[in-house]
């Protein structure tokens, strides 16, 4: 059976530079089955559903859906719900958890003010308080969105739960179905594609120990993709892998070339060069879509700035 993911793989398309993009993420959780466009076709109220797109339009902040793996029969309504939002921002960057009841109570959260990384909107109105368990891994598993992350991503959470690994959710969407399974790892907002049982144990320590694994990484959803490519680049050529030591400050030019400055905790300053090419042979980006050429984040040239010239223009 032929599938997109087989196709990318096949093609050796690049990773980096592909991560969904969202500063703040906010899960709910909600069982049962899910349509392609989960927040208005699940067992969650569509009306809340549609409110809440609107309310994160804009805002940096992403909205998605949760539920622990296994089957996913409908079972009717939903006692308390988990909720979590994270913050991916270096320098800000934090987990917090709570439960509710009532999913309406979502609607109360100042969304501007978690896109800017301010917890205390998610704290006063959910009684949320610091996650201090294990960091989250997200599979997505939506099969209704494409059928590779149901073929891949739901038998990857599966084992991954079986092996007691802790803090493992289906997720409804993180993008980039062809480079299933693909993984979201939270606080610090690192996507991963392709990935396997082995790989996403050794991502989670990683981020128990507040580094990044690079290996199968597509960026960092704190930043645009051409900066997730940038900073990726930067990683590799400085062997810097604390996960917030590097940062992107600025980013210049608009498609197809532009040109990000990431720095450093210490005071080193890379500017990297990042143009945008088309992913040849044409290859369907999702199962049953035509062929198409995916934009790629091909990374030109990366070049440590000298002391003289780390004075960055406003």
């Amino acid at each position: 059976m032929s599938t997109c993911t087989a196709a990318s793989q096949g093609l050796d398309e690049p990773l980096a530079g592909t991560a969904a993009t969202a500063r703040t993420w906010l899960l709910i959780e909600q069982p049962g089955p899910w349509g392609v466009k989960a927040l208005t076709s699940s067992r969650l109220d569509p009306a809340i559903g549609r409110a809440l797109e609107a309310a994160a339009a804009g805002t940096g902040v992403r909205v998605a859906l949760i539920r622990r793996s296994g089957r996913h029969a409908d079972r009717g309504a939903t006692a308390r719900r988990q909720v979590y939002a994270a913050h991916t921002v270096p320098g800000n960057v934090w987990l917090h958890g709570a439960t509710t009841a009532d999913p309406e109570r979502l609607l109360d959260l100042d969304f501007h003010a978690l896109g800017m990384g301010d917890r205390h909107t998610f704290d006063s109105v959910l009684q949320g308080a610091p996650h201090t368990g294990d960091p989250l891994a997200l599979v997505c598993t939506n099969g209704r969105r494409d059928r590779c992350c149901a073929l891949l991503g739901r038998p990857l959470a599966a084992e991954l739960a079986a092996s007691d690994v802790e803090g493992v959710w289906e997720v409804t969407h993180l993008g980039g179905h062809r480079f299933s399974p693909t993984l979201l790892v939270l606080p610090f907002g690192y996507a991963y594609g392709r990935a396997e049982a082995h790989h996403v144990k050794e991502v989670l320590q990683g981020v128990r120990e507040g580094r990044v694994v690079a290996e199968g990484c597509r960026g960092r959803s704190a930043w645009q993709r051409p900066a997730q490519a940038a900073e990726l680049a930067v990683r590799t050529v400085a062997r810097e892998y604390a996960a917030d030591r590097l940062t992107v400050v600025r980013t210049d030019g608009a498609a197809p070339r532009w040109e990000v400055t990431v720095a450093h905790t210490d005071g080193r300053l890379w500017r990297v060069a990042v143009a945008q090419g088309e992913s040849l042979p044409p290859r369907p980006e999702s199962c049953g879509s035509a062929l198409g050429s995916p934009a790629r984040m091909d990374v030109t040239g990366v070049r440590e700035l000298q002391e003289t010239a780390l004075a960055v223009p406003a």
